[in-house]
C-alpha cells in the first residue's frame, strides 16, 4: 500500500485525467518527489481536507499497537519509528501535526529527535511519552522544544486531548485565542463572541466551529467532519443528516449575534470557511 499522502496526491491527480505509474519499490526519491508534489498543492490550497499526521516514536510493540489503534478511531493517521535512526529519516522526510515521543529507545536517546527537531528548523508539536519521571528529563525535553511530557502508564482519552491541544497550538501560532474579523473564540474558556456579544454553543457546535477555523479556505469534506465530532462512530453512519443540522444552527447563532455567512457550501465536496 502507498503511503498516504501518495495516495492522496495520486487520486488528486487522476481526477485531472493525468496518468500515474508507480513502482512497487517504494524508493527515497519517490517519497521525496511525492512530498514535493504535496507541499506545492498545499501551498496553493488546492487539496481536500487530510486527516492529521502524528508519528508514533516507540518501541514496545504492544503500546504502539494501543496508541495507533486509538488515535486511528479518533481520526488521525499515524506512522510508526522504532528507534532513533528510523525516526531522524522520517522526520527530515516527512512534516508531521504532532510527535509523540519516548525517551528511552534501543539504539539511543529521544532527546537527540528533539535536538534534530530544533536543528533543522521543524515545527511539530512533541509529546514525550517515558516511563523516565525525572525533573531533569522532563526539564530537558521542554527545554529542548516539547510541547507536553506525559508518562507511562498514561490514559489514552487524556493523551489523545494533549495531542489535540498541541495541534491546536499549532495551527493557532500558540495564541489561546482565536480572532477572525468579528469572531473570537477563547480556547481556555471554550467560549465564543461576536462582536464582544456571548455566543451560546454546544460542544458539537463548537468543536465544528474551531475545525472550521483551523481549515479555513480549505473544503472539508463531510466525511471528515463526521469523523471529527463523531470519531470511529461516523462508519455506522447512514447519512449526514446530523452535519447539515449542526452547520445549519451554528450559521443561524454567528449570524444572529451579528456576523457575516462565512461558512460556505461546496455542493458534491462539504464546507469551506471563507474570509
Amino acid at each position: 500500500m502507498l503511503p498516504h499522502r501518495c495516495k492522496y496526491v495520486c487520486d488528486f491527480l487522476r481526477k485531472d485525467k493525468y496518468a500515474i505509474y508507480l513502482t512497487k519499490n517504494k524508493t527515497s526519491w519517490l517519497k521525496i518527489l511525492v512530498n514535493k508534489i504535496f507541499s506545492i498543492l498545499n501551498h496553493w490550497k488546492i487539496l481536500l481536507f487530510i486527516p492529521m499526521k502524528i508519528l508514533i516514536i516507540e518501541d514496545e510493540k504492544e503500546l504502539v499497537k494501543s496508541i495507533g489503534q486509538f488515535l486511528r478511531q479518533e481520526g488521525y493517521v499515524c506512522e510508526v519509528a522504532m528507534n532513533v535512526e528510523e525516526a531522524i529519516q522520517k522526520i527530515l522526510l516527512y512534516e508531521y501535526d504532532c510527535i509523540l515521543l519516548d525517551i528511552s529507545l534501543p539504539d539511543g536517546n529521544g532527546l537527540y529527535i528533539l535536538e534534530k527537531l530544533k536543528e533543522k528548523n521543524k515545527n511539530e508539536g512533541v509529546i514525550i511519552i517515558t516511563a523516565k519521571n525525572s525533573p531533569d528529563d522532563r526539564v530537558k525535553g521542554l527545554n529542548l522544544g516539547a510541547d507536553d511530557y506525559l508518562a507511562k502508564p498514561f490514559y489514552l482519552p487524556e493523551l489523545s486531548a494533549r495531542v489535540s491541544a498541541v495541534i491546536r497550538r499549532k495551527h493557532f501560532d500558540g495564541q489561546m485565542k482565536i480572532v477572525f474579523n468579528e469572531i473570537s473564540v477563547d480556547l481556555s474558556g471554550k467560549s465564543v463572541k461576536v462582536k464582544d456579544q456571548a455566543v451560546e454553543l454546544t460542544r458539537k457546535e463548537y468543536e465544528l466551529l474551531l475545525f472550521l477555523l483551523s481549515n479555513k479556505n480549505r473544503v472539508t469534506s463531510k466525511n471528515a467532519i463526521a469523523e471529527h465530532l463523531s470519531g470511529d462512530d461516523a462508519e455506522l453512519l447512514d447519512t449526514f443528516d446530523f452535519i447539515y443540522a449542526h452547520i445549519k444552527n451554528l450559521k443561524r447563532k454567528l449570524q444572529d449575534a451579528g456576523s457575516p455567512d462565512y461558512i460556505k457550501t461546496v455542493y458534491g465536496l462539504g464546507y469551506k470557511l471563507t474570509i
